[in-house]
């Protein structure tokens, strides 16, 4: 007989059954929804609510008259999603992707082959234009960005003054570098919720926060007058075989600098290529010895005390002994009797030797550090070098005699240049400026305030030099290179030996030339430098063309007229 089983039985252990499974669901859903709903919500937001960056536009630099040297303009960044891209069409995408670019295909086919990743940037900055033509051919997976890049209109055009932005738009190298947070403004930020292929979803929350634009800087540098000093100076250190060079044009009364050229000069579209020593700007990095054009703080020094006066007259041989060392004169001559003018005019490192030593070492230390020697120039530029100034208690036997004639100190370009700024201002040391000002938030253009002012030395003295290195510029003196027709013109020569790690010691010359005109209303400063030329090395015969080059250029584009006097007889040497 057949036996049937118990159905209450079975349907007992059925809902037993349904029952637990129900609530392992029930338990899961608690957790889901109550316990660690916050967490996955979260998570859900991650995939859905996608954050841009809205890039700032970059402040422009300007020169003084408001031409740009530095400018942001419109780009594109060029990128891939290579997950939305067929393995079957990757050769394609990457054939016109390069062909467009400009760039080898193989590097962007690497990246079209990382099948699992969502984001792949091509091009970080390319013209609209360009990026329009490749959204045309409508490629899969092939996107663009709004983005802007930076543009230098005149190439090399104070490319080392200006420095250099990386690829991420921050500042890198000179004044892009010191005024990078100024210029750079802050990026925004726009919020919005995507679909799992990246596409917006309709009536989603979106929060935008505007990005807030860079300001601009304007420089005390004017366009055509860097023009002329960077060409001057590039042209003589190529035709000299010179290593380096550096040009600066100083404004007497202000102190502000209207060029700053240095060579080689660095192309700012294509600083990447050039070598890490081309990138700094060797005007205010560089020091060297500054040889005869020191000696107008020897002359300061002897005049401010006292000990010697413009006529006073001194018996110059052709060398002299400073302790263990026979020091030569700068020329070769018989034994004369030169007045203290002439011992500047000439350049005698003899004579200037003997009016050292009726002031004394302190004295001499003094003035050079009243002049800036031994301390940075003020103006804030990146890399700026306060040259060497040995305290006098440390000076040997012949360092005494060396130093009075620029042998024995270091400085840079811009400090040779301030000291005759100094001079040709009446004996009034202006701190050097190259920031002219910048714009506020509202674009309203604040200036910089004006550099401080510092008395060095009375105005008697300054003018008593002033008229001594205008007759430096005479047929008499080293530096008739250096004359302008039609202008009084007042500077000096310089040619020292130059100290070079290559050789550990000293090899080759430095050959500089700076002045000042009109020589008897003084406006402009006027500085050339040249290192380790090897056709030729006195600073009158290589440095001073460079000087009445831009010094010429510089008195034009001011309209600074002559102003039509003549210099003071000078007495060189003893019965003139």
């Amino acid at each position: 007989m057949l036996r049937l089983g118990n159905p209450r039985r079975r349907i007992g252990i059925g809902l037993m059954a349904m029952t637990f499974v129900l609530s392992i669901f029930a338990g899961r859903l608690v957790q889901l929804q109550g316990l660690d709903s916050k967490v996955y919500t979260a998570e859900a937001a991650k995939q859905r609510v996608q954050g841009e960056k809205l890039p700032a536009r970059r402040g422009s630099i300007t020169d003084v008259n408001g031409h740009e040297l530095a400018l942001t303009l419109e780009a594109r960044e060029v990128f891939v999603d290579p997950s939305e891209v067929s393995a079957d069409q990757r050769d394609r995408v990457a054939t016109i992707l390069a062909k467009e670019l400009g760039t080898p295909k193989e590097p962007i086919a690497a990246k079209l082959a990382q099948s699992t990743s969502r984001y792949q940037q091509l091009a970080a900055a390319v013209d609209p234009v360009l990026a329009q033509r490749i959204m045309a051919y409508d490629l899969k997976g092939v996107g663009s960005k709004h983005r802007y890049r930076r543009d230098y209109p005149g190439g090399d055009l104070a490319g080392t003054l200006l420095g250099f932005v990386g690829t991420d738009g921050t500042g890198l190298a000179g004044l892009e570098s010191t005024y990078d947070k100024l210029l750079a403004g802050s990026d925004g930020e726009q919020v919005i919720e995507t679909g799992a292929r990246g596409q917006r979803i309709p009536m989603t929350r979106s929060t935008v926060r505007a990005p807030v634009e860079g300001r601009d800087v304007r420089l005390t540098i004017d366009r055509d007058v860097q023009w002329a000093a960077q060409k001057a100076i590039g042209e003589q250190v190529r035709a000299t075989g010179a290593r380096t060079g550096s040009a600066i044009v100083m404004d007497v009364r202000t102190g502000r600098v209207i060029a700053m050229a240095n060579a080689p000069e660095l192309d700012l579209r294509n600083w990447m290529d050039s070598p890490g020593a081309d990138r700094v700007n060797r005007s205010v990095t560089d020091v060297f010895e500054p040889g005869s054009t020191n000696k107008v703080i020897t002359a300061a020094a002897a005049l401010e005390s006292g000990a010697v006066r413009p006529e006073s007259l001194f018996t110059v041989a052709d060398e002299i002994r400073c302790a263990d060392r026979v020091l030569k004169d700068s020329h070769p001559h018989p034994t004369e009797r030169l007045t203290f003018s002439g011992i500047v005019a000439t350049s005698s490192n003899v004579g200037t030797i003997l009016a050292t030593q009726k002031i004394g070492d302190e004295k001499l230390h003094s003035m050079l550090q009243r002049f800036g020697f031994g301390a940075k120039p003020g103006t804030g530029l990146p890399g700026e070098e306060a040259g060497l100034l040995p305290d006098w208690k440390s000076w040997s036997g012949s360092q005494r005699c060396t130093i009075s004639y620029g042998q024995g100190v270091s400085v840079t370009a811009l400090q040779t240049a301030s000291v005759y700024q100094t001079i040709a201002n009446g004996g009034v040391r202006v701190t050097p400026q190259i920031v002219a000002g910048t714009t506020g938030e509202n674009g309203a253009f604040t200036p910089s305030p004006p550099g401080k002012r510092t008395r060095v030395v009375g105005e008697r003295t300054a003018r008593e030099v002033a008229t001594m290195l205008e007759a430096a510029v005479s047929e008499e003196g080293t530096g008739n290179l250096a004359a302008i027709d039609g202008y009084r013109v007042a500077g000096k020569t310089g040619t020292a030996m130059r100290y070079d790690t290559r050789c550990q010691g000293y090899c080759g010359y430095t050959a500089t030339f700076v002045g000042f005109a009109p020589a008897d209303k003084p406006r402009l400063v006027v500085l050339a430098v040249l290192q380790d030329p090897q056709e030729g090395h006195y600073g009158g015969e290589i440095a001073a063309p460079v000087f009445k080059k831009v010094m010429t250029f510089a008195l034009k584009s001011g309209k600074i007229p002559p102003t039509g006097t003549r210099p003071s007889p000078v007495r060189i040497r003893a019965g003139e």
